[in-house]
Formats: C-alpha cells, structure tokens, sequence
C-alpha cells in the first residue's frame, strides 16, 4: 500500500521528491484537498427514477454529476439522501466506466463511492490515475478528502467494503510511469 501525506509536496524542495509523490497518487488528492462537500451538486442522465421510499435516487445512462470543479461520469448511480426538513446526500455509489475529475487530474476505475459524511471517495477495479503524461495504476484507491491523503493498494479488495469486479492486470500491485522534472 502506498500512502503519501499531502505535507511532503510541500517540504519536499527537489523537484524527484515531488514527483516520486506525484507517482504515489498524491496528485489527485492534492486536486481535491480541500474540495467543498457541501456546494451544490449538479447531475444530468439518460433516466432518473426517483425511489422516495428509500431516499434513493438512480440515475442511469451517461450519469455526470458535478460538484465544485469535481465530476464524476458514470452509467450508474445510487444516491443516497436524508430528508429531515431538507435533503442532504450522504453517499453517491456509481458503477461502469467511472470516472472522476478535477482539472487536469483524472482517476478512473469500475465502481467509486464518495461517501460524503467521511468525506472519503474510494475507488476499486482496474483503478487508473492520470496527471498529464504521469500514471499510476492499481486495484483501489481511496481519496480522503479532508486530509489530502491518497491510499492505493495493488489489489481492489480493502477495508472500506468496495470492491472492483475485475483483477488489477499488474498482479496485484501499483504500477505507473512519471516524467523526471528537468533541472
């Protein structure tokens, strides 16, 4: 497992120390530290079923949900809400081809929860990082947004009870390439 804390980017003065984290996926949550839960949340699909009942929404068909300069892009999703005088999302579980964005940064991977009470998105299957020409891949990677701190783990079982269906092709364990910054 690879974790990386968002205080090493900035101690760190050489421009490898920056990439080797850069390379351990602290980019993405470097993006996303910070990032406000609770602005608006913006979505757009093919269908939207609304299951009242179980304060759930599905949306399906080229799911695109915004929030704050983040996107996630999805064929589906549950959402899941509290209804106590107003709605409240707690916790957004999409599935097939998910992608999640901000800027240039871009983490994808077959199922994602962003769990908005915890402030945490996990990722699991085939999970794939990108950052201009830099990647990192693995089975599942978990960005706590509060800390900036990035967790990515060779296999997409874990702790967090998401679970990719599809094997990491790297057997296992984080791979990835990153550009060495010319001096």
């Amino acid at each position: 497992m690879t974790t990386l804390p968002a205080r090493m980017l900035r101690s760190a003065g050489a421009g490898f120390l920056a990439t080797i984290a850069l390379a351990g996926g602290i980019a993405l949550s470097q993006g996303l530290a910070g990032h406000n839960s609770d602005a608006p949340v913006n979505y757009a699909a093919d269908r939207i079923e609304l299951q009242d009942r179980q304060n759930r929404v599905v949306l399906s068909g080229n799911v695109r949900i915004d929030q704050a300069g983040l996107t996630l892009n999805a064929a589906r999703t549950l959402v899941d809400y509290t209804d106590a005088g107003s709605l409240r999302i707690q916790r957004i579980m999409a599935t097939g081809g998910v992608t999640v964005a901000r800027g240039n940064e871009r983490a994808r991977g077959n199922v994602a929860v962003y769990d908005f009470n915890r402030r945490i998105i996990t990722m699991a299957g085939d999970v794939r990082l990108n950052r201009g020409s830099d990647t990192l891949n693995g089975g599942r990677l978990v960005i706590d947004l509060r800390t900036g701190v990035s967790s990515v783990d060779g296999r997409s079982s874990g702790s967090s009870g998401v679970t990719g269906t599809n094997a990491n092709p790297a057997g296992g364990r984080v791979t990835g390439t990153f550009s060495v910054p010319k001096t």
